[in-house]
Formats: C-alpha cells, structure tokens, sequence
C-alpha cells in the first residue's frame, strides 16, 4: 500500500470539492428558479456563472499535479444542498423563502471556503505556486459570494420574512 502523505491529502481534497463544485453547478439553477426576489434570483445566477470558471480553474489544478480531472462522492456537500432543497419544498411561496435560500447558499459557501482555504495552504506548503493562486481566486470569489449573500439577506430577505412574523 502507498504511503498517504500531504500530496496524496491534496489530490484527494481536490477531488472532493471538484465533484462538489459540479454538484453545486447543477442545484444553482434551481435555486434561481426558486427565489422570489430579482435581488437573489441574479446572485444564483451569477455564482453559476463563477462556478463554471471555478471548475476550470479546478481542472488546472489536476493538470498541474499530473492528474485527470475526477470528482469523489462528497457526503456533505450532498447534505448540504439536500437542506436547500427542503427549504425550496417547506417554505415555497413564504415570506421567509428567500431568507432560508440565502441561508442555505452561505453554508455552501462556507463549506467552499473552508475547503478552499485548506487547499490553498497545503499548496503552500508542497511549493505549488500556480495553484496557489489558482485556488487563491476561486477562495477570494467565494468569499465575495458570501459576502454578498449577508447584504442581500440584510437588505431583502430577512427584512420581508420578518414583516410576516
């Protein structure tokens, strides 16, 4: 058996968030279909936009490491995207709809960014400089997003599931 160390950490990392990133892609359509405000509908759309370019920035990585672009089976990605789908089921057509879409778009987003984050530093530390600053953008984008997804809540969505209580 192969010695597991720090390369085989990474590769294995990137395999995961790449599959999550493709599983993402697909649900942000739905969840753009789901929102009510025009505010949030856009941001899906637009996060789906950066998410293709995430994913090729991904398959660089794996170019990068000698590696075929592959996708693991992400257990909580899978989890997470299934709670934004009972919120699309529980709460369609609610005030509060909106408010639980952002919600489950920012654990998304935290989920990326710690996976994000953790990538960065590893190719750090086995002296990856170009997929540092691969990784350094998708993590900077995904940052943004979340940002984003706070003022949008703040500004639309907490405020108009608020009101109905």
């Amino acid at each position: 058996m192969a010695e597991k160390n720090l390369e085989t950490l990474f590769h294995e990392t990137l395999k995961d968030i790449y599959y999550a990133e493709r599983k993402i892609l697909k649900a942000l359509p739905k969840m753009a279909r789901g929102a009510q405000s025009p505010e949030l509908k856009a941001a899906f759309e637009k996060h789906r936009d950066e998410t293709e370019g995430q994913i090729e920035r991904l398959q660089q990585v794996f170019e990068l490491i000698g590696k075929r672009p592959q996708g693991k089976t992400c257990a909580a990605i899978e989890g997470i995207l299934e709670e934004g789908e009972e919120i699309l089921d529980e709460f369609k057509g609610q005030p509060a709809l909106d408010a639980g879409l952002a919600a489950a778009a920012q654990a998304v987003e935290h989920y990326e960014i710690s996976r994000y984050g953790t990538l960065k530093r590893w190719a750090q530390v086995l002296g990856m400089k170009d997929a540092v600053t691969l990784l350094d953008a998708t993590l900077k984008e995904e940052s943004m997003t979340d940002d984003a997804l706070t003022a949008l809540a703040d500004k639309v969505a907490n405020q108009k599931a608020l009101k109905a209580a």
